[in-house]
C-alpha cells in the first residue's frame, strides 16, 4: 500500500520576493531511494531553498511501505508556471537516488542528457536474500553510467568513514547535486536550507557533508 502527498507553495504564501535571475529559474527533479534513507527530508531541503529565493514550488512523495525499507520517491518542481505536482517521464533535470536500483527504476523520468547524482551504496531487497532474482551491483551501476547524460557516483562508504555517520547521505547527494549545477543552487544554498529544517546540534556535521561532497563532482 502506498501513501502519497502533495504540497504546493507560492511566494507570496512564504512572503520572499524572488530577483528577477531566481524568476527565470526552473527545475525538474526526481529524488528516489528506500525507507529511511533520508529522501524526504532532501526534498523538503530543496523545496526550503527554493522558498528563500522566492521561488514557487510544488512537491509530490509516494511513500509506500518506507517503513519496511520499500521503495520511497519525491518529485520537486521548481519555477514560475509549474502546472502540476508530477514530473513527466522523460522531463526531469535531474535525479538524485539514495541507492542505485532505486536510480534504475526512476530513470524513464530523466530527460536525454539529464544529470544522475547517486549513492554506490546497494540496499538488497528481501526478495534477493530468498530465492529471487539476484541484485548485482556492478551491472546496475554499468548500466547508470550507459543511461545517464552525466552521472555523480557518491560512494558512500567513503563518506561514513570520512563524516562518521551514514545519516548525512541527503544532505550529501544534495551537495554533489549543488556542485553540478543541475538545481540551480550554490551549496550555501543547500546549508541555509539545512539550517532551517534540522535541529543545530546537527549544523556543523551536515555542513561537514556539503564540504566533502565536493570531491565526488
Amino acid at each position: 500500500m502506498s501513501e502519497a502527498s502533495v504540497t504546493t507553495v507560492t511566494p507570496q504564501a512564504q512572503g520572499q520576493a524572488a530577483s528577477e535571475k531566481d524568476r527565470a529559474m526552473r527545475a525538474d527533479i526526481v529524488l528516489c531511494g528506500t525507507g529511511g534513507q533520508g529522501t524526504v527530508l532532501a526534498s523538503r531541503l530543496l523545496a526550503t531553498a527554493a522558498m528563500q529565493h522566492g521561488l514557487p514550488v510544488k512537491t509530490a512523495e509516494t511513500i509506500g511501505m518506507a517503513q519496511r525499507g520499500g521503495s520511497v520517491f519525491s518529485h520537486v518542481r521548481i519555477g514560475e508556471g509549474v502546472a502540476g505536482p508530477m514530473i513527466g517521464r522523460g522531463r526531469a533535470d535531474l535525479l538524485i537516488a539514495f541507492e542505485p536500483a532505486e536510480a534504475v527504476r526512476q530513470l524513464g523520468f530523466l530527460k536525454p542528457g539529464g544529470t544522475v547524482v547517486a549513492s554506490n551504496r546497494a540496499v538488497v531487497p528481501v526478495s534477493a536474500m530468498t530465492g529471487g532474482p539476484a541484485y548485482h551491483l556492478d551491472e546496475v551501476m554499468s548500466y547508470l553510467r550507459s543511461a545517464a547524460g552525466r552521472l555523480v557516483v557518491v560512494d558512500a562508504a567513503d563518506a561514513e568513514r570520512a563524516l562518521g555517520s551514514a545519516k548525512v547521505l541527503n544532505v550529501l547527494l544534495l551537495g554533489a547535486a549543488a556542485r553540478t549545477g543541475a538545481i540551480g543552487f550554490t551549496v550555501e544554498d543547500v546549508s541555509r536550507a539545512m539550517h532551517a529544517c534540522v535541529p543545530e546540534r546537527f549544523w556543523e556535521l551536515n555542513d561537514r557533508a556539503l564540504e566533502y561532497s565536493e570531491r565526488y563532482v
